[in-house]
């Protein structure tokens, strides 16, 4: 039986379409092959080919991020209050037991080790912030013997005393360097202020002292609770603490030595809980001042001075101590201005029981140095060198 077998035709190699796409054969490369057909496919649709390939890209690239964000296990619910790192480590065996010297453990399950987040109201209970009130110690001072061994005395009790505390030293005409030298060692915040007034002629200096102090905490409106400190008073560490209990007025009792130093005199309140309801006084001449107080036994609150509206003082003068009074009644015409009566006193400490500052007057007044502090010549020493 005769076969026909038909051979292509060299002239299909080089034949084109219409569209100027060349055909293609089955010997022919595989590059070519998918050229062919590639552009046989999309030159027809022009220059929109790309966009379905484009669009379903991207619509698996979002399917595969859905799924990825997706969670297929159970998680509990986290909130921002209860978040905690906790470390569970498996049950150790941990126990020992001695049976005829061997060592025997047994199962014991520790405790998970929790590191947690406190919460906020937890904070809130834990933090009960209570602003301390600021003490304004009010110091006037001079030159004298005992000056140096006063202010340090002074000073190292006022280091003990907690924060806030400012020191108000004040000196007559200049600032001398010693004081400001004596100051600085304390380690107390300070200010150093300088009376100006004429001290000729006025027997107690102090006084214009007081009113430099309280000019200045006028002036800055300072706000705090005042305490008049002399240099040459012997304090507790309890009277300071006892100062920042003080709303308005507080007050106190003091014990003195007389100035004959034969006895001993307690002057101040007599208190039944904080009520002022008498006073301490064993001094004829001093049985006509309205208020028997030492000059160190009572403090005020600052405001007073710079803010008569909130305390509704009808008179808007000035609170000043005043020069012209007898000696002796230097308190209570001071305590007049601050307060109109016992009402407005607050005893400290509760029932006034304790007797927290001494005046012991152990003044040297003619005397500059002590004696046989200074010597006249010094001492010639020779010492022979050996080798």
């Amino acid at each position: 039986m005769a076969s026909i077998r038909r051979t292509l035709s060299p002239a299909y190699h080089d034949r084109t379409h219409q569209n100027g796409v060349s055909t293609f054969s089955v010997q022919s490369p595989p590059h070519k092959l998918l050229s062919g057909v590639f552009l046989q496919k999309y030159s027809r649709k022009g220059h929109t080919g790309w966009r379905r390939p484009f669009f379903r890209c991207l619509a698996f690239f979002l399917l595969g991020f859905l799924f990825g964000m997706t969670p297929f296990g159970g998680v509990d619910d986290v909130r921002t209050h209860d978040f905690s790192f906790e470390i569970k480590p498996p049950p150790v065996n941990v126990k020992q037991n001695l049976d005829n010297g061997v060592l025997r453990r047994e199962d014991i399950v520790v405790d998970a080790v929790a590191l947690g987040i406190q919460t906020r109201s937890d904070r809130k209970e834990r933090v009960d912030f209570i602003p301390r009130k600021q003490l304004i110690v009010v110091t006037p001072t001079y030159n004298r013997a005992f000056q140096a061994f006063y202010l340090n005395r002074l000073g190292q009790v006022l280091r003990l005393v907690p924060p806030p505390l400012l020191w108000i030293v004040v000196e007559m005409n200049t600032a001398s360097m010693e004081t400001a030298e004596i100051l600085s060692k304390t380690g107390v915040m300070y200010r150093h202020l300088v009376c100006t007034h004429n001290s000729t002629g006025i027997k107690d200096r102090g006084v214009h002292q007081r009113n430099s102090a309280l000019e200045h905490i006028e002036r800055h409106k300072l706000d705090g609770i005042i305490y008049f400190a002399d240099d040459d008073n012997i304090y507790s560490l309890e009277l300071f603490e006892t100062l920042k209990e003080v709303s308005r007025f507080g007050t106190w009792p003091v014990a003195m030595l007389a100035q004959s130093k034969n006895k001993a005199i307690l002057e101040g309140p007599v208190c039944n809980g904080s009520q002022v309801i008498g006073w301490h006084t064993n001094e004829k001449s001093k049985r006509l001042r309205r208020f028997h107080v030492d000059m160190s036994g009572f403090a005020f609150n600052s405001t007073i001075l710079w803010d008569p509206k909130r305390w509704q003082r009808r008179i808007s003068d000035p609170i000043r101590q005043r020069d012209t009074v007898k000696e002796g009644f230097q308190e209570t015409t001071f305590i007049e201005q601050v307060v109109e009566d016992e009402s407005q006193m607050e005893g400290q400490p509760h029932g006034c029981s304790r007797v927290m500052c001494w005046h012991l007057h152990l003044e040297a007044h003619n005397l500059i140095y002590p004696g046989d502090w200074l010597l006249p010549k010094n001492l010639d020493v020779v010492l022979p060198i050996s080798d």
